[in-house]
């Protein structure tokens, strides 16, 4: 799924004056451009409702505010997302109406970062409102904040991450590196537990009791579908999986949903042998649908296997068969990113 390159983003005067003033509308275009003033409309209408269905599943609670008495509607109100962001309100609701006014990287991101967005849904964002290249993070810092990070740094050596409703994995600590290595060193957009646990051929599959598990992740990821049902980054990401892979396109055709708990789950590394591990999820105040998984030893030998585990420096990736050590995949994977950027 190859990415455009980055270029430097410049703010649009009118969005940054439309901040603290009265917003400015982007004049029509001339006659016999009839085609873009429809795919103008259509995509503004787009935003609009993305906006709204954004703004309704924050609670005041999600970001630090009292709840009050009486809300008439769900999640947040668009003054409260105005205040948050820092922009006006008369222009944030314009913004939400559809309304032709041009829209900042600056003033987008600020509306993104209260609307709780994950990378997927940013991008979303800034093509909706006109703005086509959005830079990848360079660490998993800037996708969860220093704080978040912190902890799951202060939590080694026991194997932890953030993850959202997707099992998209947003961030990770040096342990759970070590362990899943591949998961620090592909794109961000491949960064799912579930797409590798259903893409990986299952000579390579490391997780040892996946016929007990894997129905129940996909269960998990049902019960959350639920509030984003047509959805963009959603409905891409479940079609997605169902053409990778038939067994899951056959768990999710089941129907069947379940919530987030303990549980036990083993894996097999290629000289270590099987782990087994407790996963624990922990919600995280401030991160709408993002939760802690914290991954402790179930007994001594297991601890001791993944401390061993953490000593190689180069280790196999894979089965028997197709692993390879992690330096041969990472050089293959820089070879090939530096051949496709001068095809660019």
């Amino acid at each position: 799924m190859p990415r455009s390159p980055a270029v430097p983003r410049t703010p649009a005067p009118t969005a940054l004056a439309a901040s603290t003033s009265t917003p400015t509308p982007v004049p029509a275009p001339a006659g016999g451009q009839a085609a873009a003033r429809r795919n103008g409309s259509a995509r503004r209408t787009e935003l609009a409702a993305f906006l709204r269905s954004r703004r309704a599943r924050i609670t005041p609670e999600d970001v630090g505010m009292p709840p009050g008495l009486r809300r008439r509607t769900p999640g947040l109100r668009r003054e409260e997302v105005a205040q948050l962001a820092g922009v006006g309100v008369t222009w944030y609701t314009w913004l939400e109406q559809g309304r032709p006014i041009n829209a900042s990287v600056q003033v987008l991101d600020a509306v993104a970062r209260v609307l709780h967005l994950d990378a997927t849904e940013r991008e979303h964002l800034y093509r909706l409102a006109g703005i086509p290249f959005v830079s990848e993070p360079d660490s998993d810092a800037e996708v969860v904040g220093e704080e978040a990070q912190g902890v799951l740094d202060s939590l080694n050596p026991l194997p932890a991450a953030i993850y959202n409703a997707r099992y998209d994995v947003r961030a990770t600590n040096a342990t759970y590196r070590t362990l899943w290595p591949l998961t620090s060193v592909v794109a961000r957009w491949e960064r799912n537990v579930l797409y590798k646990l259903f893409t990986v051929p299952e000579c390579c599959l490391t997780f040892v009791n996946s016929a007990e598990e894997l129905p129940w992740m996909v269960a998990q990821v049902r019960r959350s579908y639920g509030r984003h049902v047509g959805e963009p980054a959603w409905e891409s990401f479940i079609a997605l999986l169902v053409k990778e892979s038939p067994t899951f396109a056959q768990l999710w055709a089941s129907g069947d949903v379940a919530a987030p708990g303990k549980r036990l789950k083993s894996f097999r590394h290629e000289g270590i042998g099987v782990i087994n591990m407790t996963s624990m999820s922990l919600s995280i105040d401030g991160m709408a649908e993002h939760r802690f998984v914290v991954h402790t030893p179930a007994t001594e030998e297991d601890r001791l296997r993944i401390e061993r585990l953490r000593q190689i420096e180069d280790p196999i990736v894979g089965c028997s068969y197709h692993g390879r050590p992690l330096s041969v995949i990472m050089a293959e994977r820089a070879a090939a990113a530096a051949v496709a950027d001068c095809d660019a």
